[in-house]
């Protein structure tokens, strides 16, 4: 009875861990536990081997916060974001399994016609990871108005960051930033922006932008 006993609290015990190391996986900011990446090789690696899948089989754009990062600005993140223009479902369902065959995962579902029809269809964004590695994460959604498709046709590469992928624009990411995100870390970005790529700016194009911003998305 003893010994029953014994085991049991063993086995309980040992369930306890494995549950406690779960919920952290879940919940990494109640254990102080950061989620972001700050090292730019890890980010530049997996943003660029993602979009070397992407670039065979559609357009894209990186936009966000990672344009900031490649451009010098010290601070990390867990995700990068990509826009691809519209694709029909069986276009979608190669691309996905071309970025299979290169490790990624998406961590909604493995089935592309459920990712397409239950998320990108729905104008909704889905995952990929590495797989077996929870971050960097690609959060991915469909171009879906008008501004998504400009940001794509007034795409840019952008030596000063050493990557070969498509950006959207200096101006067009400032503009974001400033009039549609609006957070104290979107702010921060867009001023490094402006400070790194003073020449580039342009007030009359982030004026025209932003006036797109608040008709199509505010």
């Amino acid at each position: 009875m003893v010994f029953k006993d014994f085991a049991f609290k063993i086995g309980y015990c040992f369930y306890g861990i494995v549950i406690g190391k779960f919920y952290k996986q879940l919940h990494p900011d109640q254990f102080g536990m950061k989620r972001a990446i700050a090292d730019r090789s890890i980010l530049d690696k997996f943003c660029t081997d993602f979009c070397s899948v992407v670039d065979r089989h559609a357009k894209y754009i990186i936009v966000s916060g990672f344009l900031a990062i490649a451009s010098g600005r010290t601070r990390g993140t867990e995700d990068i974001d990509i826009i691809v223009e519209k694709l029909n479902k069986q276009k979608f369902i190669g691309m996905h399994n071309d970025l299979v065959k290169r490790g990624f995962i998406c961590m909604q579902s493995d089935n592309p016609e459920e990712i397409y029809d239950n998320y990108l269809s729905q104008k909704a964004s889905v995952r990929y990871t590495y797989k077996n590695e929870p971050i960097p994460e690609m959060e991915l959604k469909l171009a879906k108005d008008e501004l998504d498709l400009y940001q794509i046709k007034t795409r840019v590469k952008i030596p000063l960051t050493g990557l070969e992928v498509w950006f959207s624009s200096i101006n067009m990411n400032v503009a974001f930033k400033e009039e549609y995100l609006k957070s104290d870390k979107d702010m921060e970005d867009a001023r490094h922006l402006r400070i790194v790529y003073a020449e580039q700016i342009s007030e009359d194009k982030i004026k025209s932008i932003k006036q797109m911003i608040k008709k199509l998305r505010l």
